[in-house]
């Protein structure tokens, strides 16, 4: 084989081998070794802190010490790329200083196949030799058959050749000494003599070996700098939400209680001796597509053509209000100070932490052992742990929280319309850790036995928080409710009959108790909105739904429990919407004192005489459209008769006392809408007036 050209990539066919079959794998053997001078190797920064947050993110941290102009590369999922480019953040004791400033570059987000074709060779679509060149074409190579042949590519022609027919390819070079055709067949090495093409042939290479993996992206980071020095990188990507495990054993004296951080570790890259943090609160917290290329719709205008100016004139102006030419010649505002340098939390990590308990190992007999650093971090809480953690790459483990006694009332709780005759077992736990408890499962033991499992909301530090376990089958409960109202005061005030009544609800419970030992009995009733609670006069607890009350139930007994809670309630009754009947029924009702029945009498009368103006009214509007019905009939027949034939007569006359009988009727119609008018008027203004309390 004759040497390659230490400038650009060459490709060389072997013996027995069909070159144009497939160029990637010649030239990845041959083509990329002899491709640009590779940048310096990347160094590598460990992870060296984690923050896992109860919201579904991870704060990463990378730290360590690199020397000169120094290169790091860390690998990210395409989906994680996102919050990478939102959050990533760079310290470098030299940056900004005369070597510049860190900077960050990246594959872009296209296909391999778009990435290839913007390349000044062409490798899209995984062709043969004999496409590649044949997509070259007007470019220079230069050939060893065995000789060296210097040319331009004018076309790669394909042929049937020999006794089999078989497809052979010929490269047609346009040379110095013309134009020359060589069979690919006969090619020992081929190279590109543009540096541009050979360069992007190296590229393009690249491209189809990082393509073998399409879900992983690589960041490159570049600390431009001299001498030796410790760089930190930090970012934000979506990470498995942490989950707190509890335990609560019951048995002996105090309640002992024991919590668990089950944390997951989904990436790459192994946790050694990381320092870990938990964080437990609900920040804002979103992706923004800022890894994908964005391109906006730009509206097409029609061409701006100088064309001939308008004449136009000008209205003289007016003094100013004040001089502003000063105020014009400011430079504008741009913002706010800049930020204060990255890393934020990699400085929090470095600062001096609040003192903990001293850690001792699960029931020990130590009050409290804590296996973490708690503090509050802003409006959340965070958990570190208080030695480094060693986590390898897609494993999970299971880390201590906090162990200690804990304060906790044994109860069984009985809720009000939840269908079970039978109140849970429950316990009221105190939080009484120093710390602040993230929401989790609580496994219970009692009497050396598992009891059942219970869930814990969030729970502030000196908190009390009710938990339930498990049903008590030993006592049933049975409960009936009833309702009085009573009228306090009626009124009228504007034409509005207005009850106040005082409206009393009252449930009574009923426990029975089939164990031989006593239980403490907690009894969750509902709170009416705006009721006042007249029986019990004390409760143990109050929410915003529900009130508590606390028995002591003995061993095979029973005991009982009524609540009473009365609220007031209006009834409102608009006068004018009632009939004669309404208003006697109202006028007579014993609830009302006599003044207020006459004045329901008197508008009960008032009311009578406008349903008595309107009857009379509508009596005589029928009587004129049955006498109008009547002429209509009538002087139809007297087209068919005539008027003056015998038979027509007897219409006419009819018609003629028609017109009187209408005549008469007009004057009174509008006497009867006078009447019924003035009626109403009465009535309003009598319903209007009435103030009787």
């Amino acid at each position: 084989m004759l040497p390659k050209s230490r400038h650009s990539p060459t490709i060389t066919s072997f013996a027995g081998q069909r070159i144009w079959a497939s160029a990637l794998y010649i030239a990845l053997a041959v083509a990329l070794p002899l491709a640009a001078a590779p940048a310096p190797a990347a160094q590598e920064l460990p992870v060296t802190a984690v923050s896992l947050f109860s919201s579904g993110v991870g704060y990463f941290e990378h730290r360590g010490r690199v020397t000169g102009d120094a290169s790091v590369s860390l690998p990210f999922s395409t989906s994680e790329v996102d919050d990478a480019l939102k959050s990533l953040v760079l310290r470098d004791p030299q940056a900004g200083g005369a070597a510049g400033s860190p900077s960050l570059s990246y594959p872009s987000l296209e296909s391999v196949d778009e990435a290839l074709r913007g390349l000044r060779i062409d490798l899209s679509g995984n062709p043969g030799v004999a496409e590649i060149l044949a997509r070259q074409r007007g470019a220079e190579i230069e050939v060893q058959v065995p000789e060296s042949v210097t040319g331009r590519i004018v076309s790669v022609e394909k042929h049937a050749q020999g006794t089999d027919r078989a497809e052979r390819f010929t490269l047609a070079l346009l040379t110095q000494a013309g134009l020359r055709s060589i069979p690919l067949e006969g090619i020992a090495s081929l190279r590109f003599t543009d540096p541009g093409i050979a360069s992007d042939f190296g590229r393009a290479l690249a491209l189809v070996l990082g393509a073998r993996d399409e879900d992983r992206r690589r960041l490159d980071l570049r600390f431009p700098g001299s001498g030796e020095r410790e760089v930190a990188i930090g970012y934000i990507v979506a990470a498995p939400v942490w989950k707190a495990s509890y335990r609560l054993v019951l048995s002996g004296g105090k309640p002992w209680f024991q919590g668990w951080a089950i944390v997951d570790n989904p990436s790459d890259i192994d946790w050694k001796e990381v320092r870990l943090s938990l964080v437990s609160g609900r920040p804002v917290s979103f992706v923004q597509n800022l890894y994908a290329p964005l391109r906006l719709e730009r509206p097409t205008l029609p061409l701006s053509i100088a064309g001939i100016a308008d004449a136009r004139v000008f209205d003289s102006g007016l003094g100013g209000s004040g001089d502003r030419s000063a105020e014009a010649s400011a430079p504008m505002a741009l913002g706010a100070p800049p930020p204060p340098a990255p890393m934020a939390m990699a400085k929090r990590a470095e600062a001096p932490r609040e003192a903990s308990p001293a850690s001792s190992s699960a029931f020990s007999g130590a009050e409290v052992a804590v296996a973490t650093l708690a503090r509050s971090a802003g409006d959340q809480f965070e958990f570190t742990m208080d030695k480094p953690v060693t986590l390898e790459r897609r494993r999970s483990a299971m880390l201590p929280l906090v162990a200690g006694a804990i304060a906790a009332e044994k109860f069984s709780i009985y809720s009000a319309g939840s269908g079970d005759s039978n109140p849970m077992l429950g316990l009221r736990v105190s939080n009484s850790l120093g710390m602040k408890l993230p929401a989790g499962p609580i496994t219970v033991f009692d009497g050396g036995s598992y009891a059942g499992d219970a869930l814990l909301e969030f729970l502030p530090e000196n908190e009390k928080r009710l938990v339930v376990y498990g049903q008590d089958l030993s006592v049933t409960a049975s409960d009936s409710s009833s309702s009085s109202r009573e009228t306090v005061s009626v009124a009228i005030s504007k034409g509005v009959l207005i009850y106040s009544r005082m409206l009393t609800q009252s449930r009574k419970y009923e426990f029975r108790n089939a164990s031989a030992t006593p239980r403490r009995l907690l009894v969750e009733h509902p709170l009416s909105r705006g009721a006042e609670l007249v029986l019990p006069h004390k409760f143990d607890e109050k929410t915003a739904s529900v009130y508590r009350f606390a028995l002591d139930l003995p061993a095979g007994g029973s005991q009982k429990l009524e609540v009473r809670e009365r609220s007031p309630i209006a009834e409102r009754v608009v006068l004018s919407g009632l009939s004669g009947e309404g208003f006697l029924s109202y006028s007579s009702s014993q609830e009302l004192k006599e003044p207020l029945r006459a004045a329901l009498a008197m508008a009960a009368a008032l009311q009578a005489a406008v349903e008595a103006a309107r009857r009379n009214f509508a009596e005589l509007g029928s009587r004129r459209e049955e006498t109008v019905a009547d002429q209509d009939r009538i002087r139809k027949n007297l087209e068919t008769l005539g008027s003056d034939s015998p038979q027509g007569q007897p219409y006419l006359k009819r018609l003629m006392d028609s017109e009187a009988i209408l005549d008469d009727l007009a004057p009174r119609i509008k006497d009867a809408r006078k009447a019924q008018d003035e009626a109403r008027t009465a009535f309003d203004s009598y319903l209007a007036s009435m103030d009787l309390r």
